[in-house]
């Protein structure tokens, strides 16, 4: 199934949880819909909190792809409903970009392959610098049906902590563009509990 057509997409994925998805997701929804786009929202796996806060966030209601529980018909109609009246399409992932059920299926990046829409790679760089771009390099190279446009650096300590992720990625072979820094804000986490987010 392929959905590349129409309305464009976008999945905000990260290499596991807590590194940012749902704070950043909800930013960026917000963000759109303050500026007059329709935006869509989506949540990849088996979650029923994230989409309530996507809905207070877009203004529109947010659709569950679950790439284990559901048919690939029932996702390909979802898709399609995403697409209606709609300027933008984005989906938050699930844990990490590769992870899923105990047999491999239902990750986003089955989702992001599925769909054809392009992965923006949230990466908690708190406690590293030139070590997060190995970690980039590890998840653009680790499939070959996906593709990470671009990288959002979370957690960063200060100038010289992004200036040292700024030359460790120049200095690099990647072509995959640093879309932004995030500081480390204790106060913009979402505070977790059993089963999901407070």
């Amino acid at each position: 199934m392929s959905v590349t057509a129409g309305t464009p997409g976008l999945i905000l994925a990260a290499p596991a949880s807590g590194s940012g998805k749902t704070t950043i997701s909800l930013a960026l929804m917000r963000a759109f819909h303050r500026h007059g786009l329709r935006v869509a929202p989506a949540k990849i796996g088996p979650d029923y909190i994230d989409p309530g806060f996507h809905s207070a966030a877009s203004g529109r209601q947010s659709l569950t792809l679950d790439g284990w529980a559901m048919r690939p018909e029932t996702r390909a109609m979802l898709c399609e409903t995403l697409r209606q009246d709609s300027d933008l399409i984005i989906a938050e992932g699930v844990m990490g970009l590769f992870d899923g059920a105990a047999d491999g299926t239902g990750t986003t990046a089955d989702i992001a392959a599925e769909t054809g829409w392009p992965i923006i790679l949230i990466v908690d760089v708190a406690g590293q610098a030139a070590s997060a771009i190995a970690t980039l390099r590890g998840f653009a190279t680790h499939r070959h049906d996906i593709h990470i446009a671009g990288v959002l650096f979370n957690r960063v300590g200060g100038d010289r902590h992004r200036h040292l992720l700024m030359q460790a990625l120049a200095d690099s072979d990647l072509s995959i563009p640093c879309l932004g820094f995030l500081p480390r804000e204790e106060g913009l986490a979402l505070k977790s509990r059993h089963l999901g987010l407070v």
